[in-house]
């Protein structure tokens, strides 16, 4: 499914709901909200925090993208990405259809593995995985990677029906459903967004998503987003799909006291056909977060791809 991302960049923010009260998310969401350079802005979808103080506080991902979902009116929304461990594809399916249905149609469902059993330092943490203790913490089981893969791709096929047919019986591996329906069922079909960069989850991109999301780039690695998408382009030719249909996205960090470095690193991405480009806003915020990245990161790159159409359509 070809999107406007293809054509042209498009630039969102995140905003991490750990250590954070509602008041101040939303506060830069509604900001974010009123800067059409802004096109969209993503929660994450984790228990507890993943940095900082462990007993220190969370907001669940779902809960909160429909609160504010209700307080703005134009920005595109998701989770960057939900993790398909914490809740079962029927259920998903209909908390997706009613935040969409609360945004007025501006959901995007991002989605990913989520926590299985890896080494210890897997994720980054040294000697820790660092899902062990958030999924002990609410009863969730590890399962290997493997597993991990096989179920997304499940929960990718179910959200799809759900989201499109009156009435959906699966059989699985994994999941089974008995006549289950999701009404109101969206009045478009939300665009899937896959996030995960392992070669079997791409397998999984390749079938199943209109927009893969690299979550990193691990140490800021640029060479290894471009390795990872030829991977997924292979994929896309072995099953017959033509890759341009999907969007190539990425989320990283801003450093606010270096924005040109936030744009050069933004510029090599658009560089190599990412075109959807989501900058995690880093706390402590500044006074007006939403206007800095868009004054400082975002209108400097749209001004410069412009001037590069522009350039090209003379040649």
């Amino acid at each position: 499914m070809p999107t406007e991302h293809q054509r042209r960049p498009s630039f969102g923010i995140k905003t991490t709901p750990a250590h954070l009260p509602y008041e101040e998310i939303a506060r830069v969401w509604r900001e974010a909200d009123e800067i059409e350079a802004i096109e969209h802005a993503w929660l994450w979808d984790h228990m507890m925090p993943m940095f900082g103080p462990r007993n220190g506080p969370v907001l669940e991902g779902w809960t909160l993208l429909a609160a504010l979902a209700a307080q703005t009116r134009r920005i595109g929304l998701g989770l960057l990405v939900t993790s398909n461990r914490i809740r079962p594809p029927a259920v998903l399916a209909k908390i997706a259809a009613t935040a969409d249905a609360v945004s007025g149609g501006r959901l995007t469902v991002g989605i990913g593995v989520g926590g299985t059993r890896q080494p210890d330092g897997a994720g980054g943490v040294p000697g820790q995985n660092p899902a062990t203790a958030e999924y002990a913490a609410y009863g969730l089981d590890l399962v290997s990677p493997g597993e991990g893969v096989a179920r997304l791709a499940e929960s990718c096929t179910i959200l799809r029906r759900l989201w499109t047919e009156e009435r959906v019986d699966f059989e699985g591996r994994y999941y089974r459903l008995r006549g289950a329906h999701c009404e109101p069922r969206p009045p478009r079909r939300p665009p899937l967004l896959i996030g995960g960069w392992g070669t079997r989850t791409l397998r999984v991109v390749a079938e199943h998503a209109d927009v893969w999301n690299v979550p990193g780039p691990p140490h800021n690695d640029l060479a290894f987003v471009r390795e990872r998408s030829a991977v997924l382009d292979r994929h896309c030719a072995e099953i017959g799909r033509d890759p341009a249909e999907i969007t190539r996205s990425v989320q990283f960090h801003v450093t606010y006291e270096d924005p040109a470095a936030v744009r050069a690193t933004a510029r090599a991405l658009l560089g190599m056909g990412v075109t959807h480009v989501v900058l995690n806003l880093t706390r402590p915020y500044p006074p007006r977060p939403a206007r800095w990245v868009a004054d400082e990161i975002i209108r400097p790159l749209l001004a410069e791809a412009a001037g590069a159409g522009r350039a090209g359509a003379r040649v």
